[in-house]
């Protein structure tokens, strides 16, 4: 199990927990095991930037980063190939630090079987690194969605809060027998009630892990915290990390 926040911020209140010199970076990957890149989504960074990022971690650990806004949201997943390329060209700086790319939709953006199918093989043509997404319309927790993913090999992620029942859980790619061996399993959690603020409770994070631990040992588990506005994030992905 991987456990990690949406970039790699160190609220001075933890600086104890991360300690010794260097980047927040290089003291964020001495203690955690993952890191989001989710400025990514906003702007484009040069491949020197990301080979930067990548020098400063260990090995074993990893990145997920987002896909850019303009392919997701303003392309809508459609005449995707030329600015995948591009962020192609980008991302190849993490080198083998890059661990999944996260496909986040709009909440605007209904299930439609073909478009999908040829965006997410174009992604599968272009990169050799698991992908996950995250939908947010519930058409994409439908059965038509759900089998289409699977076929892609694309793992749906678990959310929280969750728009649906479904949408708590990981879905799509589990596997070859579907019971996530071999898979991976992506967390993204958001705080609760207040989003992107609220700190998690020890109650519920000790019902993640135990939830976590379910799967098994093979399954690739990321745990993304994204409550980071209040700097929970951090606090909440260590707490996370005593439950296990």
């Amino acid at each position: 199990m991987v456990a990690g926040t949406a970039g790699w911020s160190v609220p001075r209140a933890l600086a104890e927990d991360f300690p010794g010199d260097g980047s927040h970076l290089a003291r964020y990957a001495r203690v955690l095991d993952c890191a989001e890149i989710n400025t990514s989504f906003y702007r484009s960074h040069r491949p020197e930037v990301y080979a930067r990022w990548a020098a400063q971690t260990p090995p074993g650990f990893r990145f997920a980063v987002k896909l850019p806004r303009a392919v997701t949201h303003d392309q809508r997943l459609r005449g995707a190939r030329a600015p995948l390329e591009r962020f192609k060209a980008e991302v190849t700086g993490l080198g083998d630090r890059l661990g999944v790319l996260l496909v986040q939709l709009p909440p605007s953006l209904a299930y439609e079987a073909r478009p999908v199918r040829t965006f997410f093989d174009l992604l599968a043509g272009l990169f050799e690194t698991s992908v996950v997404c995250e939908p947010r319309h519930l058409s994409w927790f439908e059965p038509a969605a759900d089998r289409m993913l699977v076929k892609l090999r694309v793992g749906r992620v678990a959310a929280d809060p969750a728009r649906c029942p479904a949408a708590a859980v990981p879905g799509g790619w589990l596997g070859p027998a579907g019971d996530g061996a071999g898979a991976v399993l992506y967390h993204r959690w958001h705080g609760s009630p207040r989003i992107y603020y609220s700190a998690y409770g020890d109650a519920w994070l000790r019902a993640q892990a135990e939830q976590l631990q379910r799967w098994p040992a093979s399954a690739e588990r990321w745990c993304i915290f994204d409550n980071t506005a209040s700097g929970a994030a951090a606090s909440d992905a260590l707490r996370l990390r005593r439950c296990m």
